[in-house]
């Protein structure tokens, strides 16, 4: 489960009433939100919180790197508030719903060095696809 309200306190991070309601929203496990669910989502707990004002929050906390911004197709950013603990994504190619996995193995060291071409690698994203249960049911 993600801890985002535990870290943004630890890190001192001013805790106005939208700020909190943002990081509410986004906090959990598997949570991969587009900006539009999370203004949407906070409306429903804080009624006067602006679309803008949920926005430069969730770009303030990509740029402090709590939060990862997820793009995996060409639908909507999305927000993934369990930044700290390496993992990979599974997504269904069908309706686009996001799951947070974290296989065995390194990734980065299994790229071989030939297949480096000279550069530093230094971080991997994996995503796997496939149908989810309800999309593979029906």
């Amino acid at each position: 489960m993600s801890d985002l309200l535990e870290r943004l306190r630890g890190r001192g991070w001013r805790m106005t009433a939208q700020r909190r309601v943002v990081a509410e929203v986004l906090n959990g496990e598997h949570v991969h939100l587009t900006a539009d669910e999370v203004h949407a989502r906070a409306v429903a707990k804080l009624p006067e919180i602006s679309r803008a004002t949920v926005y430069n929050t969730l770009g303030e906390l990509v740029s402090l790197g709590e939060v990862l911004e997820v793009t995996t197709d060409k639908r909507a950013k999305r927000y993934d508030p369990n930044a700290h603990r390496p993992h990979h994504h599974l997504v269904c190619a069908r309706c686009g719903a996001i799951r947070d996995v974290h296989p065995n193995g390194n990734p980065l060291a299994d790229l071989p060095d030939a297949e480096r071409f000279g550069f530093t690698v230094s971080d991997v994203e994996v995503t796997y696809r496939g149908l989810c249960p309800d999309c593979a049911g029906g």
